[in-house]
């Protein structure tokens, strides 16, 4: 048995995401962008699919997140550690240009695809293989119908879509997603290889407003919303 659909989204915005720091593992909440954006995102979503799972990362942004799906749907949020956001070690909290001081032409070459050397962060491979050996497991345990929502990290679903589509941890073949954007995976059928097959990818809502990055084009409280928890 597998899920009929994989939908792999990332968190909303967080203060780190604004100021172009890299985040990893730290454990940062959405800011109020980043909550606009996940009840934004929910809305978008549910109007185009029927989620019946629901499982997330530890780390609060990826939780707050899949939380506004749960509140909308009445479903349960299984919290795993490995769909956690790539580690980077020393390079966690800074920006590039404090990484580039330290160590200078690292941050190019991880820009470029290698892995940082030195400083305790994940390789792409570990990062890759730990995503989808849980997304595998999730979706296996899925029935043929279920529409299983992986909410997860920037870094790591894209390392994942690599690793679903039966790519090595050095391709690089599809962009970063937006700020509380999905990709789609279906299953392949008859056994064929690979396992997974791509549908669609930076899904979302991003002409809700004029800068999706920024969030809505009139303040929350102009608007009627109000602060969700995270």
């Amino acid at each position: 048995m597998t899920t009929a659909r994989l939908l792999l989204w990332r968190h909303g915005r967080t203060a780190a995401n604004a100021s172009a720091r890299l985040q990893g593992q730290i454990d940062i909440p959405l800011d109020d962008v980043g909550r606009w954006q996940a009840r934004t995102a929910t809305a978008a979503l549910l109007a185009r699919y029927e989620p019946t799972l629901i499982v997330s990362s530890d780390l609060s942004r990826a939780r707050g997140t899949a939380e506004h799906l749960a509140r909308a749907t009445g479903l349960p949020v299984t919290i795993d550690t490995r769909l956690r956001e790539r580690g980077f070690g020393e390079w966690e909290g800074m920006t590039g240009a404090e990484i580039e001081e330290r160590w200078p032409g690292a941050f190019e070459a991880w820009r470029l695809g290698g892995d940082p050397s030195g400083v305790g962060a994940e390789t792409r491979a570990e990062v890759a293989e730990r995503l989808a050996v849980a997304i595998g497991e999730h979706a296996a345990a899925a029935g043929p119908d279920d529409t299983l929502v992986v909410v997860s990290h920037g870094a790591a679903i894209a390392l994942a879509v690599g690793a679903l589509l039966g790519q090595p941890p050095s391709w690089r073949g599809v962009i970063g997603l937006h700020n509380a954007h999905w990709a789609e995976l279906v299953p392949s059928r008859g056994g064929a290889a690979p396992d997974w097959r791509l549908t669609g990818l930076n899904l979302g809502p991003t002409d809700a407003s004029t800068d999706w990055n920024a969030g809505p084009d009139t303040a929350p409280e102009e608007n009627g919303e109000t602060r969700d928890p995270d």
